[in-house]
């Protein structure tokens, strides 16, 4: 499972409907408001490298009410949670 970590800033006045658009897009995993430089942050995981094209550029980006997306790939997750399981219900190798 690859993640993507995208902050997204958007028109200021349309953050509920951009972030709402971005979360039913699919491979999208989690979108969250934030306080700071940017405005949303949305967590993409998908199964291979040409996917996260196709869901930031093809899909994040193209949202109307997006301004800029700024893309950073998660190498190794440090975390107690198994979350390649979680998210890998239905999946096959």
């Amino acid at each position: 499972m690859i993640t993507a970590i995208v902050l997204i800033e958007c028109a200021t006045d349309s953050i509920p409907e951009v972030a709402q658009a971005i979360a039913e897009l699919p491979g999208v995993s989690e979108v969250y408001s934030t306080a700071g430089a940017v405005d949303l942050i949305a967590v993409v995981r998908v199964r291979d490298f040409d996917q996260i094209a196709d869901v930031i550029a093809g899909g994040i980006s193209k949202v109307d009410g997006v301004a800029d997306t700024d893309t950073h790939i998660a190498f190794r997750a440090y975390s107690k949670h198994d979350l390649e399981s979680t998210f890998a219900i239905g999946f096959e190798d």
